[in-house]
């Protein structure tokens, strides 16, 4: 890891030999007993020096560091991008983000998420018989891991279906760690464009999804921007890594026949399994942080103004996490604090809806097409490189 390398790729680099484990470069790092300040590339900062944590421990501290911020506010000399929106929750620190926290953390409890059971149920269902008729061959990306999260953030949002490939396009350039700083303000722009209009809508005549509830409830307390913030960053983390921890879960289980059979035909298996397939794939690359004052990690010291990049995939088979065989994925293994959700008050806003839609889609699939495999050779199937969200770019099947 010499050369610079783009800041979102460089804490889940994946090996050339197999596309879900950690590269060599991280797993030395996990082992080595030093600091490492790497040269990275950030689409707004520039070329910015980091600091690489890889090991579980020091992974989980910093997480929970409060002093180690992934923002402090919108910043006025940076670009206005999704990243440095007001309401882009990542963006604040302290009392602040607490505040606005505070207002979306009932809408994603287990016990509201569960309630969505039977609507996802519906839709997936509705994907597989699509996917019959439309076989033996299709893209599982196309047909299944991309619009059932999409339609499902769009219920709880009270987005138009019809704005789906808009804000999927857009959510793609921003998600996309290559993409330059005026990519990245043009996207941004157009999505925050259309959530503007469904603002606007719901400050009128409230409505019944997740935004018209905050106008309802905290509608004084919120202005538009931050309602715009709030819906678009749903509207991208929503779908983004859901849809991709969907077909990357199922290339993982077609590799693996036996941990799919266990999925397929143990009911009481999707709990534990989607959690070990979180573990084991760690799709999403936790954002840039920043030490906002001196701070020492485990014995990692940090000054103050310096980056810092933390390798859930690598902590996530750290053998003081996993001592028995971290590295294989094994859908029986007793569930362990896994990391991909990130940890401390900045942890995925999302993520049991994001388990809810794996356990409900995943065993579906698998039961539905029991016969189901890859329609192209491995080496033929392309994935995301240097995007903030691991994945593939297309999983044709069939069966």
């Amino acid at each position: 890891m010499s050369d610079e390398r783009l800041a979102s790729f460089v804490a889940s680099e994946r090996d050339r030999a197999c596309p879900f484990d950690p590269s060599r470069d991280l797993l030395r790092l996990r082992e080595e007993d030093r600091t490492p300040r790497l040269p990275v590339v950030h689409p707004v900062r520039g070329a910015i020096e980091a600091v690489v944590l890889t090991g579980y421990g020091d992974v989980r501290a910093a997480f929970a560091e409060e002093r180690l911020v992934t923002g402090d506010g919108i910043d006025p000399a940076l670009p206005r991008t999704l990243f440095n929106h007001p309401g882009f929750l990542p963006a604040y620190s302290g009392p602040e983000h607490l505040r606005l926290r505070r207002m979306l953390t009932g809408a994603f409890t287990v016990r509201r998420t569960e309630q969505l059971r039977p609507a996802i149920e519906q839709l997936v269902a509705g994907h597989l018989d699509a996917m019959a008729a439309r076989g033996p061959v299709v893209d599982l990306v196309e047909a299944l891991a991309l619009p059932v999260p999409s339609l499902v953030i769009c219920e709880l949002l009270d987005v138009p279906y019809a704005a789906r490939a808009m804000f999927q396009r857009c959510s793609q350039v921003i998600m996309d760690g290559s993409a330059d700083a005026g990519q990245l303000v043009a996207a941004s722009a157009e999505l925050n464009a259309a959530m503007a209009e469904i603002v606007a809508r719901n400050r009128a005549t409230p409505g019944d999804g997740l935004l018209g509830e905050l106008v309802r409830e905290h509608g004084t307390e919120l202005t538009d921007d931050e309602l715009v913030g709030f819906g678009t960053t749903l509207l991208v983390g929503g779908h983004e890594t859901t849809a991709t921890m969907l077909a990357l879960s199922a290339l993982a289980l077609l590799r693996n026949p036996e941990q799919a059979a266990v999925l397929r035909d143990d009911p009481a298996a999707a709990g534990p399994a989607v959690e070990e397939l979180l573990r084991y794939l760690a799709v999403p690359a936790p954002l840039l942080r920043t030490a906002v004052a001196d701070v020492e990690v485990r014995g990692h010291r940090i000054a103050a103004g310096e980056h810092v990049l933390l390798s859930p995939l690598t902590a996530n088979r750290d053998p003081a996490l996993v001592p028995e065989r971290p590295d294989t994925l094994d859908l029986r293994r007793r569930p362990v604090a896994q990391l991909s959700f990130g940890f401390g008050v900045h942890q995925c806003l999302g993520q049991q809806l994001a388990r809810l839609e794996l356990r409900i889609a995943l065993p579906a699939l698998l039961r539905r097409f029991p016969t189901l495999r890859l329609a192209v050779p491995e080496a033929e199937i392309r994935f995301r490189q240097g995007s903030t969200v691991y994945g593939v770019e297309a999983l044709p099947v069939s069966w």
